[in-house]
């Protein structure tokens, strides 16, 4: 009883807004107090049917659109996937390359040390040959000058 009193009184506002407004009312409502209560029920139905068929059809167009998107970023998951794996390689490679490269210059670090050692010895040697040889002179000089206040001098 109530939704019927909401009806009326919502066709009377409607009248009311149509009146002020100087245009005439639509035509009243097709269910009048006699309208048999099975057609209602029928235009109740096929309208609840409409809607379904709307909301599916909607659905249905949503669906496609989000199927699309889910296609795409799977499509687009699998190729990060790929790009992983390449990546996961190329880091490996890499990795392996730096280590021989570490393994290369060490051993000219090692090389270059021996060089410097080598280097060293050779000063050492030099400068203890310089001394013999110093020495030598020192000592075939005095021989030489003792030779000669002795009066043989032989060189």
């Amino acid at each position: 009883m109530a939704t019927a009193r909401i009806i009326k009184d919502d066709q009377l506002l409607r009248k009311d807004r149509y009146k002020r407004a100087g245009s005439s009312p639509p035509p009243s409502s097709p269910f009048g107090p006699h309208t048999p209560f099975v057609f209602v029920l029928t235009l109740v139905d096929d309208a609840r049917h409409t809607l379904t068929r709307e909301l599916r059809n909607l659905g249905s167009t949503v669906d496609v659109d989000l199927r699309d998107r889910i296609s795409t970023i799977h499509s687009n998951a699998a190729a990060l996937d790929n790009q992983s794996k390449q990546l996961r390689n190329k880091t490996n490679q890499l990795a392996k390359t730096t280590k021989q490269w570490g393994g290369m210059a060490d051993s000219a670090r090692g090389k270059l040390k021996e060089v410097g050692d080598i280097q060293n010895w050779a000063e050492m040697m030099e400068h203890d040959l310089l001394l013999i040889e110093e020495t030598l002179r020192i000592v075939h000089e005095e021989d030489y000058y003792d030779h000669q206040s002795s009066g043989t001098a032989t060189l």
